[in-house]
């Protein structure tokens, strides 16, 4: 659940920290207090957009940390995804620290337990930790492709959904393929004729990896063949000299040299051991000079050669500009040519593969299908009661109904099995969903977009959303406003449903709405408001004792003082007396 969360230069906001309680927790105030504001800078952290407009006026950045009490199941969950980014939860594991920082230059930085870590991550570890449901869900609703998936998370089948998502994939990559091989004669034989040409140009080269860089070397040196020779003789002649020369070269003065000290420690004892250190010196000189006449033998001009390695070298240069960047690139090329050679000129063995294969895995995927489907019928029917007792609380009298269509193939040797037919199908399997209602007695069930009303639409949300949490694993719930719609005559209901929420099936709820009969159901009260100072405005957030609430709920019920006061005191004693009852 979510502890802890500060604010700092976000928006309006210039130092925020807010303390949330564990059950049903409510924001109130007034429209434009920051309330939406609180609710973006959550969002931030969770992965959502960055936008350098979060950013105060004058200020360089905004920061946003959200401190999370991790549950067994949320950890288990959330410890493989850390662990694959290098990123250790802290002592016991019990809470998680998620960080964003805008800068106004336009980067972000985002924090898990102090590592810094992609914004993907964040929103994958965000997803298991809070769900969020806007007013914008009330629209979407509407939309007959919303559908399926709230379905599917009801069902408990989005494990089932992601393997035949995976099946279809694989299958559509076969299918691909097919259509490639069944492209016209024409072009298939150019295709044939350009790899051929590849394939042979490459292999005449004759690479060999590394090849290049030996050849510079060797080019390197044959053009230096002049100064080479030239600089050797030198070295030998001054190191060991010539037969036909009277200058004594360093060998000869170094051997004098050994006769010198050879006499010396003769004459003088303690200095014997200089004697084979020279002897040693002079051995190295001649070595080294041996090594330099058996290098001169051979040094020779070989124009022809180095003529071969121009003309090898410019090879290779002309194909890596057609080819690959390195040797090991235009061989990988030429591999990947043979494959796709070997394929084409044997397309009509590899066709007949696949139509065997797709033929098969098409079955396949109508088995699956058929499963899924299955599983989503048989929920269907256990969403729409839950969703019809939950209307009914709302005091709204319908009837609720899924609707499954399914379409044929076209053509249908594309579709899956399904048992004579062959139907059409895509990553979520073989059905259109559809959400119907009646909201009037003895009429006929029809799609919510053409029956429910605004005020409809937004109670039939909250039953959805009713129904649905109890299978929702997601720690803590958030709704924004979704009250819109809904009058104070069932306002009670209402935060009595959200607040079983978190007393029933173990959600941290947090709500932000205007209805004081909701929010008289809250565990933890809190109210938004704005203030200027110095000329600037800033929000600032209150956690309500009981004679706040009892102020603030009167002031949202919009009566006189001390007769706003007493219905709120009533109204704040009918929530607790429902509370208490446990239902």
């Amino acid at each position: 659940m979510l502890s802890e969360l500060s604010i700092r230069d976000f928006a309006i906001i210039t130092d925020l920290h807010i303390l949330f309680g564990t059950g049903f927790n409510v924001l109130t105030g007034e429209t434009g207090a920051g309330k939406s504001i609180i609710l973006d800078a959550l969002t931030l952290i969770l992965g959502g957009r960055a936008d350098t407009a979060f950013i105060r006026a004058g200020c360089e950045k905004a920061s946003v940390e959200a401190v999370f009490a991790l549950k067994p199941a949320v950890r288990e969950a959330i410890t493989p995804l850390l662990a694959a980014e290098e990123v250790e939860l802290e002592g016991d594991g019990e809470s998680l620290l998620v960080a964003r920082e805008i800068r106004g230059n336009g980067r972000n930085i985002c924090r898990i337990n102090g590592s810094p870590v992609k914004v993907s991550l964040l929103r994958e570890v965000g997803e298991l930790l809070v769900g969020i449901h806007g007013q914008g869900e009330h629209l979407a609703l509407l939309n007959p492709k919303s559908h399926l998936p709230l379905l599917d998370a009801f069902a408990g089948v989005v494990d089932e959904r992601k393997q035949l998502s995976a099946a279809v994939g694989q299958l559509r990559g076969l299918q691909k393929e097919l259509s490639d091989l069944r492209q016209d004669e024409r072009t298939r034989q150019q295709r044939l004729d350009m790899l051929r040409f590849q394939v042979q140009e490459i292999d005449a080269a004759n690479l060999r990896v590394g090849e290049d860089e030996e050849l510079r070397q060797e080019r390197e040196r044959l053009g230096n063949m002049a100064q080479l020779v030239q600089q050797t003789a030198v070295a030998i002649s001054l190191l060991a000299g010539r037969p036909d020369e009277e200058i004594p070269s360093a060998a000869d003065l170094l051997g004098q040299v050994e006769a010198a000290v050879a006499v010396l420690a003769k004459l003088d004892s303690t200095q014997q051991e200089l004697l084979p250190r020279f002897q040693a010196l002079f051995a190295e000189f001649n070595e080294l000079a041996s090594e330099l006449r058996h290098y001169e033998d051979k040094l020779e001009h070989d124009p022809e050669r180095l003529a071969f390695l121009e003309e090898r070298l410019e090879l290779m240069t002309r194909l890596r500009r057609k080819y690959g960047a390195e040797i090991g690139d235009i061989l990988a090329l030429r591999d990947k040519a043979y494959i796709e050679l070997d394929n084409i000129e044997h397309s009509e063995e590899r066709i007949e593969k696949l139509l065997k294969e797709i033929d098969k895995r098409l079955k396949q995927v109508g088995q699956a299908a058929v499963a899924l489907s299955n599983k989503r019928q048989k929920a269907a029917k256990q969403l729409a009661k839950g969703i019809e007792k939950e209307l009914g609380d709302l005091k709204m009298t319908a009837e609720f109904g899924v609707d499954f269509t399914r379409q044929p193939a076209q053509p249908p040797e594309t579709g899956a099995y399904v048992g004579e037919e062959r139907l059409a199908f895509d990553h979520s399997g073989i059905d259109v969903v559809e959400f119907l209602i009646s909201t009037n007695p003895g009429e006929p069930l029809k799609p919510m977009a053409k029956v429910a009303s605004g005020g409809e639409t937004a109670r039939l949300m909250l039953a959805l959303k009713t129904v649905l949490a109890q299978a929702d694993e997601t720690p803590t719930l958030i709704f924004d406003e979704i009250d819109q719609g809904i009058g104070g005559r069932i306002g009670m209901v209402v935060g009595r449903k959200l607040w079983s929420l978190s007393s029933h099936a173990g959600h941290q709820v947090i709500v932000v709405t205007h209805l004081p009969q909701m929010a008289g159901f809250g565990d933890t009260h809190f109210h938004v408001s704005k203030r200027v100072a110095d000329g600037r405005t800033t929000t600032q957030v209150l956690e309500l004792d009981h004679p706040q609430r009892v102020d603030e709920l009167g002031a949202m019920l919009g009566t006189k003082e001390d007769l706003g006061r007493v219905s709120a005191h009533s109204l704040l004693q009918e929530a607790q007396a429902v509370k208490s009852q446990g239902v």
